[in-house]
């Protein structure tokens, strides 16, 4: 693998130039010249594969050289010891000797050599997939090292071993260029003359190996066998063992890919006989019997320890039958040990199927929760529709019941009877929208409205239940808020609505005090702080977290029903969209305050001064104007044209699409209103077929579907405006006027 291949590139390469860097000592308890014998005998047996020598030559210099006090001379002798056991592929004995190397090479502050470890340990590293990048980073040290003494030979050891780091983890793109480089590297160096034939032969050997492996991963075969039978015979002519097994066995990979399996099997069996001149038995036993010298040379250093030693070991025959039994035991324990890893691996098996069975219902019953979330979805924007179409009847005919005064006597109980129909109104709007965060629908729009506008309106809408509750509603408004700001108006009324009505509902002849100050101004953006506070009987502590869970209640002095208790989770819900909180302070018997605070951009596009609705109004005294009312309820068509005729609106009524084209066709209307949803052709496409023949008239859409299913489909059919029944009158009179100036206002030339 790497760690066998790369040393060799390093060893050969650096032997020569580390011949005569060893630093001078005084007083040595040998020469200089006797140590640097021994590295020469241990790298010729490392050449000859004669590892059991090498050890043992390797195990004396270390001895020495601590004698000597020679540090250079110890960083040479680990180095080499990791290089053997590198060959032998037995690696934890390798990386210890290459760390002790590097801790010797930094003591005696060689460059040479410290550069020669970093390279080994880069080597010992880069073959555990864990720890690949701190092998790299060693050959990165080395090449830092290699420049800082300019010296290119020991630049190309590590960038090349770099290069094969990345053959091996398949990283091919990025090893090219290191192996490109240093191909470039050794021909310099060749064409030089500084390396005599056997040295180049062996790292051209290597690197024609490496483009061969290359080559083959790119898939042209051709050249791929080029450079591995071109490495093979430079290995094979200065028999090159291990050079020439690793090029065998790769070319017999590259031969398997091509489909050349003959040639493939005799390439494998050269791999074969190389690799086993390398591990043969006689080998592998004289490696372990020079350990063994090694040791037995320390041993006699201290004879107290060698006596220890031995009589350790009469201990340990004595105790031989004691071992024979434990052994007997552990086998028995092992066995035992094995039954059950094999049960458990059979009852994980079981679990795994039945975990598998048990996520497939979950699948399906996952599949039938959101089919019945769609059906749901879909049943309560039904329902709505049909409730919504009865009580559009209901509240109109209230409100113009309330505005006839010959009903005086009967004021009570209509305003009785619209209060209950408003409230079953705002019952359905709250159950819709619940429904609509639930499955996630509930966006915030970005429009330009007025607080000031918005706010007095929220009030208007409670003057019936103040005025049966007797209380009084205090509104404080910053004069310092723009007047037109950006952000959603509708989501935003739906929180001050629910949070009054919380307020009114809960207090009786008090106040409700509706505040908005503005906390801060800047880059065109208003924090406003917003507080609806009222002097009722308080929230107890033990409720204040229960009252913003779903259809939690609290008892009101005040009703006989106690609500959906929808109102605080969808504010709660609403004021996260904004990226806001609910604030909550009340104490019982004193009342309580809601606080929270929202920011909104300033719409600078709008000037200051808005248009009075009595400037719309001003189209009422002028000649009355012809609206075409398009609805298939007969309640609808009646309740719809009393409230136009109280405004002296000429009107008609077309019962369904084609009639209404037709009419429109034929007729002269300042407007129509048109219902969605009709038998036969829905307003939708009768609006379509009015469009291809008049573009000007304007078209409001009524409907008692919720707004936002429904606003794109509205202005795709070109329809100008939305009215949701059942409306609020005045605000239904707003936008009929409003469409009614827009038509009226002049074209630009």
């Amino acid at each position: 693998m790497l760690s066998l291949k790369k040393n060799y590139f390093f060893l050969l390469s650096l032997f020569f130039c580390l011949w005569n860097s060893a630093i001078s000592q005084n007083n040595s308890v040998v020469s200089k010249d006797s140590l640097n014998t021994l590295i020469d005998t241990i790298q010729y047996n490392i050449q000859k594969y004669n590892y059991e020598q090498a050890i043992e030559y390797s195990h004396l210099l270390i001895n020495l050289s601590k004698e000597a006090g020679e540090e250079f001379h110890i960083a040479r002798a680990y180095n080499g010891l990791g290089h053997v056991y590198i060959d032998l592929k037995d690696s934890t004995r390798a990386r210890k000797n290459y760390t002790l190397g590097l801790e010797y090479a930094q003591r005696c502050s060689n460059d040479t050599i410290l550069m020669y470890s970093y390279n080994n340990l880069g080597n010992i590293y880069s073959e555990i997939p864990q720890t690949i990048q701190k092998g790299i980073d060693y050959y990165n040290s080395a090449i830092a090292l290699a420049t800082k003494l300019k010296d290119p030979e020991q630049i190309f050891v590590p960038k090349a071993n770099i290069g094969w780091t990345y053959l091996d983890n398949g990283k091919y793109d990025k090893a090219y260029p290191y192996l490109k480089e240093s191909m470039k590297i050794i021909d310099s160096l060749k064409a030089s003359n500084n390396w005599d034939g056997k040295d180049s032969n062996y790292l051209y050997s290597q690197l024609y190996m490496l483009h061969g492996r290359y080559y083959t991963h790119k898939n042209e075969y051709d050249t791929a066998r080029y450079y591995f039978k071109t490495s093979i015979k430079l290995a094979e002519a200065d028999s090159l063992i291990i050079p020439a097994a690793e090029a065998y066995i790769e070319y017999a990979h590259m031969l398997k890919e091509e489909g050349d399996f003959e040639n493939a099997y005799a390439a494998l069996e050269k791999y074969n006989a190389y690799n086993s001149q390398l591990f043969e038995r006689e080998k592998l036993k004289q490696r372990e019997i020079a350990n063994a010298r090694f040791n037995l040379n320390e041993f006699r250093r201290n004879l107290e320890i060698a006596n220890k030693e031995k009589k350790y070991q009469d201990q340990i025959i004595a105790k031989s039958k004691e071992k024979v039994i434990v052994m007997v035991i552990s086998s028995l324990v092992l066995m035992f040990i094995l039954f059950m890893l094999n049960k458990i691996n059979r009852d994980r098996k079981k679990l795994i199927h039945e975990l598998k069975h048990k996520n497939l219902q979950f699948k399906e019953a996952k599949e039938e929760a959101e089919r019945l979330s769609l059906l749901k979805t879909r049943f309560f924007s039904t329902v709505s529709h049909e409730i919504r179409t009865p009580l559009y009847g209901v509240v109109g005919l209230t409100s113009l019941l309330l505005e006839d005064k010959s009903l005086a006597k009967h004021k009570t109980d209509l305003r009785s009877l619209k209060f209950s129909a408003d409230y079953l109104l705002a019952l359905i709007n709250d159950v819709l929208q619940m429904n609509k965060m639930e499955s996630e629908r509930v966006k915030l729009e970005n429009v330009s409205f007025s607080l000031n506008d918005l706010m007095n309106s929220i009030v208007n809408s409670f003057e019936f239940t103040r005025i049966q509750n007797k209380n009084d509603i205090h509104l404080d408004i910053d004069e310092s808020i723009p007047p037109n700001l950006i952000g959603d108006p509708v989501r935003l009324s739906q929180v001050l609505m629910n949070l009054v009505g919380n307020a009114m509902k809960f207090t009786e002849r008090g106040n409700i005090y509706i505040i908005a100050k503005q906390r801060e101004f800047k880059d065109e953006v208003s924090t406003i702080y917003f507080e609806v506070r009222d002097d009722g009987p308080g929230i107890p502590e033990s409720k204040k977290k229960v009252i913003f869970e779903e259809f939690s209640q609290l008892n009101s002095s005040n009703y006989n029903y106690q609500g959906t208790g929808l109102g605080l989770p969808i504010v709660k819900k609403l004021l996260r969209l904004f990226g806001s909180k609910i604030q909550l302070e009340s104490k019982e018997g004193e009342g309580s305050t809601f606080s929270f605070i929202i920011k909104f951009k300033q719409d600078t596009s709008k000037k200051s001064e808005t248009v009075d609705v009595s400037e719309l109004l001003v189209e009422e005294n002028s000649t009355p104007k012809n609206i075409l009312i398009v609805d298939d309820n007969r309640i609808n068509q009646i309740v719809t044209k009393r409230i136009l005729e109280k405004k002296n609106f000429n009107c008609e009524v077309a019962k369904e699409g084609l009639e209404a084209i037709e009419k429109v066709r034929q007729g002269d209307f300042d407007l129509v209103l048109m219902d969605v949803n009709m038998p036969g052709i829905s307003g939708l496409e009768a609006c379509k077929e009015i469009r291809k023949f008049n573009t000007e008239i304007p078209v409001v859409a009524l409907t008692a579907v919720e707004v936002d299913e429904i606003r794109e489909e509205i202005q795709a059919a070109g329809m100008n405006d939305i009215i949701v029944k059942p409306y609020d009158v005045e605000q239904f009179y707003q936008i009929v006027y409003r469409n009614l100036v827009v038509k009226s206002l002049p074209k630009e030339v």
